[in-house]
């Protein structure tokens, strides 16, 4: 059974969503009791959203961690439901809800985590409000996941895009050698807030080509000399924490064809030539696995080892440096 790992959520507090026409008028960010389809919110003019961090408990239930900004330590954080929402523009925007409860099961506080952009001086009208999927939903956005058209390295060395990819077929691991695929999932997303690809400009990493991958996608990174003074030479850092405008970028805009890739263990594959990491199956990811898959997997994969050294993860604070992307090509150049 692996560790849990601490991840953090980037949410807003319930007061900085109000409504401002309907039902509920008056009333802020509520759980799926209290919501109404139909009430028009509105984004505070001053609203930030700040960091929760948490450690997933069950796929619907985390306890807050000591470290977090927001929250009480020790406090449970219940996924309550999923808001869609639609603005003036006709575009939706889904935003997890989520219920801090206290010791003696009474609501705490509530925060909205938006899967999209969300700007003040918007109506957001509720076009649905749903208890049942929002468990998935919320694990879709941690499933590390590869775009349409990035080039898998095969054991034979050969390069094949992830979407002509087909179970079975055995990709080149750093770890382990040839191992086979033994799933792959296909979302569509629309690429816009946690689920914008980042992408990668060819050569910032010494990839051959741009490289598109999920958000928290974690890249593998060997240094050859420790550049971050983090006493070792491995590391693990998201892709979200390279973004500096220029050769990292997110690519917002229209819809994502995202690709997740399965194997036994979780594992490093190469993907255009970077080292990064196949879908890890936990107790956040694994709601957003089909049903009959999971249900094969049960037994044989109850849940993956977290051997790919958690505690070899970049700090968020390391990895924003403005020289990080060049101390992390030096570092791994050959």
């Amino acid at each position: 059974m692996s560790r849990t790992v601490a991840q953090s959520l980037s949410v807003f507090e319930m007061d900085a969503l109000s409504v401002v026409d309907g039902a509920n008028l008056g009333d802020f960010l509520g759980i799926a009791d209290d919501l109404q389809c139909d009430d028009v919110y509105h984004l505070n003019d001053t609203a930030q959203r700040s960091a929760i961090v948490v450690r997933q408990i069950s796929p619907r239930t985390m306890r807050i961690c000591e470290t977090s900004p927001l929250g009480h330590a020790g406090a449970e954080l219940v996924l309550d439901c999923c808001i869609s929402f639609m603005g003036n523009d006709g575009a939706t925007v889904d935003v997890v809800v989520l219920v801090e409860v206290d010791d003696l099961g009474l609501v705490a506080n509530i925060y909205g985590l938006p899967l999209g952009h969300m700007s003040p001086k918007t109506d957001y009208r509720i076009i649905g409000i749903d208890t049942e999927k929002s468990e998935r939903k919320f694990a879709q956005v941690a499933c590390v996941s590869f775009t349409r058209g990035t080039m898998i390295t095969l054991a034979t060395g050969a390069q094949k895009p992830v979407e002509e990819l087909r179970e079975g077929d055995k990709v080149l691991t750093r770890d382990d050698g040839p191992q086979p695929v033994r799933w792959i999932g296909q979302t569509t997303e629309r690429a816009a807030g946690d689920f914008a690809p980042i992408r990668i400009a060819a050569g910032t990493l010494n990839n051959s080509s741009d490289l598109l991958v999920s958000p928290d996608h974690r890249l593998f990174i060997y240094q050859r000399r420790d550049q971050f003074g983090a006493g070792r030479s491995e590391l693990m850092v998201k892709a979200r924490h390279l973004v500096n405008g220029d050769t990292v970028r997110r690519a917002e805009g229209g819809y994502v064809d995202y690709f997740q890739l399965l194997f036994d263990e979780h594992q490093i594959i190469y993907a255009e030539g970077i080292a990064a990491e196949t879908l890890l199956v936990d107790s956040r990811t694994r709601a957003a696995l089909p049903q009959e898959l999971d249900k094969r997997l049960a037994t044989a994969l109850p849940t993956h080892s977290n051997r790919l050294r958690a505690d070899f993860e970049l700090s968020e604070a390391m990895a924003r440096r403005p020289d990080a992307v060049e101390l992390l090509k030096r570092a791994s150049s050959r």
